[in-house]
């Protein structure tokens, strides 16, 4: 590497430190620089650390998933049904929950929404979306086609965001050596292989809720919401809609600005809930039982609420019902029934490993958690 590659990349790094946003094309250029360790460490670190200071804009953004998505991810090749959801967060939130995105999307899959999972294990919690996934038996060391087989057969699959045959070239070395919010944390989240059309994001600062829904449409989202949900005690946030306190929406479609609004537990027919009742325990065990005893009706109460609050936002998003407090009906429906069970089943059935692995780490779970 030459004194001159080190300069222009230090300018661009100067540029975002005297509060000067970077075109899309330079946010590509850089990014594409630090995905191939083409820069030292440090000059890296400084400009995930400035970018995010200086607060990055829609083409920023825009420029950092480019990279990632055309030097570091592999995409699934075949067809895929024409409606695909996500429902994820960025992570780097300061309230952190039990793993509701996890229940949510498996509600929304038993009642026929097909999702697209791309997730990562926990950098700053103790149970992200892939340590809870595996925990219950879904493989999350398998190929993107052998997601794809399973988002097919089964109608949800986890692409595992830090693994190398997902994002073979730099995502996993740089997330597990960083413990800020950055760039990453939106752009990364957003380059999922099987490239969803529609989506419930959270974002880990109300400040990125604007950026993000603006971001979306512009890379194939056709219709999705963003959220950021707060407590009525507790300052700080979660990338999820809240049942203990407001949670901002900015709703989008491709074919319009976003509808902003404000929603309470209250206004569709919840009681709001202290923090501690849909908090993490830290315990994976204790974590794996809650999330099981929610998908199979036994938890009730706030962590039940929270879990079909935001599988009811899938299913409006993705047209399967003309309301939230609907949504909170067939989402409810689908516990009582069994139903979310039994995606959980066909689920870890398919994208369950070899010889049904996943099958016996399940039973045990369910035996662990009746």
């Amino acid at each position: 590497m030459n004194e001159e590659h080190l300069r222009l990349f230090g300018k661009g790094i100067q540029k975002l430190i005297d509060r000067r946003d970077l075109s899309e094309d330079e946010t590509y250029s850089m990014f594409r620089e630090v995905l191939a360790g083409e820069q030292p460490d440090l000059q890296q670190g400084a400009f995930l650390a400035a970018l995010v200071a200086k607060r990055e804009t829609a083409g920023e953004i825009t420029g950092a998933w480019r990279a990632i998505q055309e030097l570091d991810t592999v995409d699934v090749v075949g067809p895929l049904p024409s409606l695909r959801c996500e429902n994820s967060g960025t992570g780097m939130d300061s309230l952190k929950t039990f793993n509701v995105s996890s229940a949510a999307a498996v509600i929304a899959a038993a009642c026929g929404v097909t999702m697209t999972r791309h997730g990562a294990r926990a950098l700053t919690s103790c149970c992200g979306t892939v340590d809870i996934l595996e925990a219950v038996g879904v493989d999350v060391s398998g190929t993107v086609e052998g997601v794809a087989k399973s988002i097919r057969e089964a109608g949800i699959g986890l692409f595992n965001g830090m693994s190398p045959l997902v994002h073979p070239a730099a995502l996993g070395r740089i997330l597990s050596q960083i413990r800020f919010g950055s760039t990453l944390n939106i752009a990364a989240s957003l380059a999922n292989p099987a490239r969803p059309t529609h989506a419930v994001r959270g974002v880990y600062s109300e400040a990125l809720l604007g950026i993000v829904a603006e971001v979306m449409p512009t890379i194939g989202y056709e219709r999705g919401m963003v959220v950021y949900g707060r407590d009525r005690r507790l300052a700080g946030g979660m990338d999820e809609l809240s049942v203990t306190g407001p949670t901002v929406i900015h709703e989008f479609s491709s074919a319009g600005a976003p509808f902003v609004y404000v929603l309470n537990p209250e206004d569709i027919g919840l009681v709001c809930a202290p923090f501690e009742a849909v908090a993490t325990t830290g315990d994976i065990r204790t974590e794996r039982r809650r999330f099981l005893r929610v998908l199979t009706g036994q938890e009730g109460g706030a962590c039940e609420d929270f879990a079909c609050l935001n599988a009811a936002a899938i299913l409006q998003v993705t047209g399967r019902v003309a309301s939230l407090r609907e949504g909170l009906s067939v989402s409810r429906e689908c516990l009582v029934t069994g139903a979310a069970l039994n995606k959980l089943r066909e689920w870890v059935e398919i994208q369950g490993g070899t010889s049904h692995a996943g099958s016996g780490i399940l039973d045990q779970a369910l035996a662990d958690a009746s």
